[in-house]
């Protein structure tokens, strides 16, 4: 019995392992696929191009105004970061240690934007914020993306609020500790795993957020995403190289964000202070 279930086991870890293996070669195949196409000449039943060349990166820098495009990305995701972390915490930290009437439905009500489809409320909000001359502004875009990120923010943060002792703001407060200092001094320390982790999500979120953005940018405010999608759909007719490389660009732009990101959070860390 024990040896059928040894076996048992093995034959599952080996099934879960494959299917490993197969995802990240799809996920290599293309990737590489989209690599290769930047750089390449012609393409056309072989194995690899009929030349390389790295004209197609600078016609995507031209052609499709990368520096503006990169520089609103970088406002974008940086705004949306640290208003998400400026609303949220605090919020985070009032439906964690407070409890008033509506509790429930205010937290239902943080929900719905995480767990509603975002084109579905984007059009209306959209429709708000161009009746109000905020839609097509940098200010807009911003405006948008806070709809999710916040809420976001609010759900990460309240178990990390928990598991902090209340006692611990008791002794401070007995020390004379004002509710800025207490905020500020004991709670954001504190805090701290749990804001990283909150603002890391928020900056992946951002930066691949396409529906909203898409439906409240105007051509002074696209993000890099919804310049590939334009780049991909509008009138016209585009070598394909040219999009593979400004989707090489999206790529490294995303995973520069990241690698700064990570150099501030560990993602061991963190799992094992929610832990705690």
């Amino acid at each position: 019995m024990q040896r059928e279930e040894t076996i048992g086991a093995k034959l599952w870890a080996s099934l879960v392992w494959l299917m490993v293996g197969l995802f990240v070669l799809n996920l290599v195949g293309l990737v590489a696929t989209v690599v290769v196409n930047s750089f390449g000449t012609r393409w056309f039943a072989t194995w690899l191009p009929a030349g390389f060349t790295p004209r197609w990166y600078a016609m995507a820098w031209n052609e499709f105004q990368l520096p503006a495009i990169l520089l609103v990305t970088m406002e974008v995701v940086g705004a949306v970061v640290l208003l998400s972390g400026l609303i949220g915490v605090p919020a985070a930290y009032a439906m964690a240690r407070r409890d008033f009437p509506g509790k429930k439905a205010a937290m239902l009500l943080f929900l719905l934007p995480l767990l509603v489809p975002p084109i579905t409320y984007g059009i209306p909000m959209a429709t708000v914020l161009y009746q109000l001359h905020l839609a097509g502004t940098l200010s807009g875009v911003i405006l948008a993306n806070l709809v999710p990120t916040v809420p976001f923010v609010i759900l990460i943060m309240i178990p990390f609020v928990e598991q902090i002792d209340p006692r611990i703001e008791a002794a401070a407060r007995v020390f004379g500790a004002s509710t800025l200092q207490l905020f500020t001094r004991v709670l954001v320390p504190l805090l701290t795993p749990g804001i990283l982790a909150a603002l890391l999500l928020v900056l992946v979120r951002t930066i691949a957020m396409f529906e909203l953005t898409f439906l409240t940018a105007g051509p002074d405010s696209q993000t890099l995403v919804v310049a590939l999608y334009y780049s991909v759909f509008a009138a016209g007719v585009r070598p394909g190289q040219s999009i593979d490389a400004m989707a090489v660009v999206y790529m490294i732009a995303t995973m520069v964000w990241l690698l700064i990101a990570l150099r501030f959070v560990n993602p061991t860390q963190i799992v094992t202070r929610a832990k705690k």
